[in-house]
């Protein structure tokens, strides 16, 4: 068994962001609840991270922890928000096979 939480960020709702994503995702990490947490954020997300500084603070927090946080650089190209994420210290890249790996693995994946 892995000790990964894999999540998979898609909403754009800013109160589920803070009070879900980002409080378990830094929690889990800091507390050691788990060696290793991966956020990758997907679609809709990506806007609120380019747009709310509330939302960037609480990400470049769990980076400095420790926590993974990527996003599929083809959402943000998309939505022109590829320099945004990036300035916010989030490795941007193309997450489809990377999504097809965490799905065929058949751990478990948080999606929000």
């Amino acid at each position: 068994m892995q000790n990964h939480a894999k999540i998979l960020w898609t909403t754009d709702n800013k109160e589920t962001a803070l009070n879900m994503i980002c409080l378990y995702a830094h929690n889990a990490k800091r507390q050691g609840w788990i060696d290793n947490v991966t956020v990758l954020i997907w679609g809709a997300s990506q806007t609120l991270v380019s747009q709310d500084k509330e939302v960037q603070a609480k990400i470049q927090a769990m980076i400095n922890d420790g926590v993974e946080v990527i996003a599929c650089k083809n959402c943000a190209k998309e939505v022109d928000v590829v320099e945004d994420l990036e300035s916010c210290g989030i490795n941007v890249f193309y997450t489809g096979q990377l999504l097809t790996a965490w799905i065929m693995s058949k751990e478990t994946i948080v999606s929000v």
